[in-house]
């Protein structure tokens, strides 16, 4: 049997090394475009705050890592896939064939269309080589512009402020990561920031990058010596034109991983598939999905059945050291019921959100303690009967409320 696997991140590396488990004897490739060992993007930032080394971002220790587990890990991109031929076209004319291909070839940057963007002053925060470039070009003290307060600006944001950098953020939503938390939450993490010397613009856009700097709607000029944009990703689908691989926002998977066409599969960042809260199909571009993708996707193309629950909206951000997270349907359902806890003197805050008796979703800053029991209960889907209303009255006693509706008698 031969696998191929396009990606070389979490997704395909977890699901080459659950395969070679599943399969002693079969052949197992990996291709990725980058001209490193498989590592983490989310590693990238504790690098950039000098808390790691390159190495600390891979994926897995030890050069002979792969090579020991019979895995073959090669440099190249795919132009193209020909699902008649079993067969992969690379950018340099060779092809690779396969009995079963996964498509793990997650996201890359959106750059927003701007005037001044494709600038030397301009670099995303994506890959090991923007790494390199943004550690020789801010030491500590330089003037750096973000660009973009989502998720993953609000990681980057992280790494800078621990470089000691001069950091203005601008976010063109009302608030600071507004797919992540509601106007409360938001303004305690921007009042935070601010109290840790980062400027934050929220409400405005920017109008152009210019060498020295941006230059907002507003007419507001921010001078910088670097300018990185954080705005977004998109997935990395463009190769499977004409493939008859069907997409939309991402690969279209069913729940065992299959696209609608024979022998391929995807995961990861790239794939669009079940969403456990809402029930309807989804990306969720976050790592701990893509694992979890890899493993259950190898599974199935060995022949194996591995039905997958769905991925859950999650996010969890430490910023200059406070800790802020979301999960599942953090802002609600029409006809549900919440409770609140704003406390903005102690940047504390916990929102909870119900659907008859079960909490779907939450927010929470300033409060980790409560980070697992928020999964927990939302993914055992739990029934909290009575302990509903005191969680209404004081939702800080979760786990009085975890231990009295999962304890197994």
């Amino acid at each position: 049997m031969q696998y191929l696997i396009i990606g070389a991140g979490p997704a395909g590396v977890n699901a080459a090394e659950t395969l070679r488990k599943l399969d002693e004897e079969a052949d197992i490739r990996i291709l990725g475009d980058e001209p490193e060992p498989p590592y983490s993007r989310m590693a990238i930032p504790y690098l950039l705050m000098g808390n790691i080394e390159e190495q600390g971002t891979h994926l897995r220790e030890g050069a002979d890592h792969f090579s020991a587990m019979n895995i073959e890990v090669a440099q190249a991109r795919v132009q193209r896939v020909d699902p008649a031929a079993h067969q992969v076209i690379l950018e340099n004319g060779d092809a690779r064939s396969y009995d079963k291909l996964l498509v793990a070839t997650g996201s890359s940057p959106a750059r927003p269309p701007l005037s001044g963007i494709e600038g030397d002053n301009v670099s995303s925060c994506w890959t090991l080589a923007d790494a390199r470039a943004i550690q020789a070009r801010v030491p500590a003290g330089s003037r750096v512009a973000l660009i973009g307060a989502g998720f993953i600006g609000s990681i980057i944001l992280e790494a800078l402020g621990m470089r000691g950098v001069q950091l203005a953020v601008i976010e063109q939503g009302e608030r600071m990561v507004p797919r992540m938390m509601g106007p409360n939450a938001a303004e305690l993490l921007k009042r935070w920031c601010e109290s840790k010397g980062v400027t934050v613009y929220t409400g405005v856009g920017v109008s152009a990058v210019e060498p020295n700097g941006v230059l907002l709607q507003d007419g507001t000029h921010i001078g910088a010596d670097l300018v990185i944009t954080a705005t977004g990703v998109r997935p990395n689908i463009d190769f499977l034109g004409g493939s008859g691989v069907e997409v939309d926002q991402g690969v279209l998977i069913d729940r065992h991983f299959r696209t609608n066409v024979d022998d391929i599969y995807a995961a990861g960042d790239v794939a669009q598939g079940l969403d456990f809260c809402t029930g309807q199909y989804s990306v969720h571009a976050i790592q701990p999905t893509a694992a979890d993708h890899g493993h259950l996707a190898a599974t199935n193309m060995s022949g194996r059945s591995a039905e997958y629950e769905g991925s859950m909206n999650m996010n969890v951000l430490d910023t200059l050291g406070l800790l802020s997270c979301s999960f599942g349907t953090w802002q609600g359902v029409e006809g549900g019921d919440h409770a609140e806890l704003y406390a903005p003197d102690d940047f504390r805050y916990l929102s909870l959100q119900f659907e008859d008796d079960r909490v779907i979703g939450a927010n929470a800053v300033g409060l980790s303690q409560h980070v697992g029991i928020l999964r927990g209960l939302i993914q055992r889907r739990t029934h909290l009967g009575e302990w509903k209303q005191r969680l209404q009255r004081d939702p800080t006693r979760l786990m009085e409320a975890y231990l009295a509706t999962t304890q197994v008698i």
